[in-house]
């Protein structure tokens, strides 16, 4: 080999090490923040029952509650981040928060930026509707029509379904999404596009709502998600690790059960 290839050689071998030296160093970066300071940041737009909703200045929930148990175990304060749903992507990558919870869809979208642990609640897409609606609006074709009003808060895919399926109904935009059902129960729109669990604690609360679709939805099954930054292995072994010992010791099941998710 002649010396001119050899320093070559060793150059390439060189950079390699160093490039393998600081992904050794950056890994576990998370993972070190948070185990120093003792505090899981916990991202969440706060406005979707029975998974996160803000009341009395406080978050509660079945992603609240479960999130909260996972950081106990290794004695993790849980600092609550408010987003939005239009924002949630953005602040993830802006590392405001280390997870996202409060009833996320496991997305093709979704995964391209960020990490997902296990899947629960399936579900698929359903309408809450007025009542008075309920033998009028039987199909997505019915629901997609000039006379059908559509009431919709910004970001997710609620708004992604209705953009893309409800093109020829009036569509309007309400940015608290806790407060649609209320306005359709009031007759300020026919229906909200929304998932199981959601419709069927809002038909409850309302006696003037129904959920429409629920044995039969409007989309494939589809499940929740934990959503989490993807630049940290050790991090996500270990939230990982907190999902299956929830599981094991039956935290899963017995807050699937409390919040009928």
């Amino acid at each position: 080999m002649q010396k001119a290839s050899r320093c070559l050689l060793t150059l390439s071998l060189l950079s390699a090490l160093a490039i393998g030296s600081v992904s050794t160093a950056m890994a576990g970066e998370r993972l070190d923040n948070i185990m120093e300071k003792k505090v899981l940041r916990v991202g969440t737009p706060g406005d979707y029952r029975p998974f996160s909703m803000k009341e009395d200045g406080k978050f509660v929930g079945h992603d609240i509650e479960l999130v909260q148990k996972m950081a106990d175990v290794y004695g993790w304060k849980v600092e609550f981040v408010h987003s939005s749903w239009s924002n949630l992507a953005k602040d993830m990558a802006d590392n405001k928060f280390d997870v996202a919870v409060g009833g996320i869809t496991r997305s093709p979208a979704r995964v391209l930026t960020g990490d997902f642990l296990p899947a629960y609640a399936p579900f698929g897409k359903v309408a809450l509707i007025h009542k008075k609606n309920k033998d009028k609006l039987t199909s997505l074709e019915k629901l997609n029509s000039p006379d059908v009003t559509v009431i919709k808060n910004p970001g997710g895919t609620n708004e992604q379904f209705v953009l893309q399926n409800l093109t020829k109904a009036k569509i309007l935009t309400h940015e608290k999404n806790y407060e649609i059902p209320e306005l359709i129960a009031q007759g300020k729109g026919d229906l909200m596009i929304t998932e199981n669990a959601e419709a069927k604690l809002y038909a409850k609360k309302f006696p003037q709502l129904h959920a429409q679709f629920l044995d039969h939805p409007l989309t494939p099954v589809n499940y929740m998600g934990f959503w989490m930054p993807t630049d940290d292995a050790d991090y996500t072994r270990v939230m990982n690790y907190l999902w299956n010992l929830m599981d094991l010791r039956g935290e899963l099941k017995s807050l699937e059960k409390k919040y009928g998710v």
